[in-house]
């Protein structure tokens, strides 16, 4: 007989796995093609530019999650909240091909970019209903590494109409509307499974004072974090090295164009992060289970620092920059997905948004750190790589959080 480790999926948890699916397509759109769309729309520093409005989107993210996230425990709600943001993101994305100035293409790139990741706070705190904590590894390597082969699908489809486009008629600009198009409805196709076949499981119920007791939830949640150690340790470590893995992932296109390096080898070279991250990912929820989720979130961290430092001191050329996309793709799936599955295993469950709202808020408010610091630093020294030589420190402080972090405790 199989064993509950070694047992086929679930239909909720291929369906949970295939939301990452989805919403990976926006996001590798986001990370590669649309900086170099925006990039023909703007006459400024475009890593300046970009990094302001990263940092202005995870800004609002980070105020709404907790309180979203407490009203979303409730009996019922967790979905409702995962579709509303969901189906607005995917809204949002196929409006992009609509503006034609810089400034409002960022005002639509913002709102879509602020659903589609409190989206992901509902869908990571789903996670707890659609399997047992025992595969809480596998399936969330699953959920990124899926994510990351499967929106390579609709990103070819995107490259062929906006790179090679005008072999059939179709412009750039057009090209790329059309590109927002396939990537909306990508999307809003793997976000149906989740929506139909996982449901909420662990919840509050409702009460005659809802906000009241909303609120009241965060402050005794936020009690519980700080006393419980192992937790808090985790969640400062979190906020640390997960500033650098966002801000390594929004930067990179605008890094590498500030530099010179030719857009289409930036396209293709970032395509193959995503390829090398699907075994990748798969891979580390494996040894996690061998070695330890702290041990394996430790050596991404160490990886994720060197690769910072080769970046600042080495990165000169579209070689070098394949070379970094490779090193990246290694170790990005597994240090996402086991962060969300070890925090899933030291929360209660039936208040898994509330307290994933507040782990959006270390992820967002460290994203608001890193791409502020990227932008601020290249902006009054002219260079780049000083902007990205600041996230080294990020990554050091996240190690130390993780090694000082005593025996594992639940909140």
């Amino acid at each position: 007989m199989e064993t509950q480790k070694t047992q086929r999926m679930t239909k909720k948890e291929k369906s949970w796995i295939l939301y990452d699916v989805g919403n990976s397509a926006f996001v590798l759109l986001s990370t590669v093609l649309i900086p170099v769309y925006y990039n023909s729309l703007t006459t400024g520093s475009i890593v300046v530019e970009w990094g302001y409005t990263e940092t202005i989107a995870s800004l609002v993210i980070a105020i709404m999650m907790p309180i979203l996230g407490s009203l979303a425990d409730l009996r019922h709600n967790k979905k409702k909240f995962y579709l509303g943001f969901a189906g607005t993101g995917i809204v949002a994305c196929a409006a992009l091909g609509v503006p034609t100035q810089a400034a409002a293409f960022l005002a639509v790139y913002i709102v879509a970019a602020i659903c589609l990741n409190s989206s992901m706070v509902f869908y990571d705190a789903l996670l707890i209903d659609a399997t047992t904590e025992d595969r809480y590894d596998k399936i969330s390597s699953h959920g990124f590494a899926w994510g990351y082969i499967g929106s390579c699908i609709p990103f070819v489809a995107c490259l062929v109409v906006v790179l090679f486009g005008e072999n059939f008629g179709i412009d750039k600009a057009l090209g790329m509307k059309i590109a927002f198009g396939i990537t909306a409805l990508w999307w809003l196709a793997f976000t149906i499974p989740l929506f139909k076949n996982v449901h909420q499981m662990h919840f509050k119920e409702r009460t005659a004072h809802i906000l009241k007791d909303a609120f009241f939830g965060l402050g005794t949640t936020l009690k519980n974090i700080v006393s419980n150690k192992s937790l808090l340790f985790f969640m400062l470590a979190f906020f640390f090295y997960i500033d650098g893995v966002h801000t390594v992932i929004r930067m990179a296109t605008s890094f590498g164009l500030e530099l010179g390096i030719d857009q289409t080898q930036l396209i293709f070279a970032l395509l193959v992060t995503q390829v090398v991250a699907f075994p990748s990912a798969i891979f580390y929820g494996t040894l996690s289970g061998k070695f330890g989720t702290r041990k394996m979130l430790m050596i991404a961290v160490l990886a994720y620092a060197c690769i910072v430092a080769f970046a600042a001191f080495f990165l000169k050329t579209a070689l070098q920059f394949w070379i970094l996309a490779i090193c990246v793709g290694l170790f990005q799936g597994g240090i996402q997905a086991l962060s969300r599955s070890y925090f899933g295993k030291l929360i209660p469950k039936e208040h898994s948004n509330e307290y994933f709202g507040f782990f959006d808020i270390f992820g967002k408010y460290a994203a608001v750190m890193g791409t502020f610091l990227v932008a601020f630093f290249t902006q009054i020294t002219g260079n780049p790589s000083m902007g990205i030589l600041s996230l080294l420190i990020v990554f050091i402080a996240g190690f130390v959080f993780l090694l000082l972090m005593p025996k594992e405790e639940k909140a």
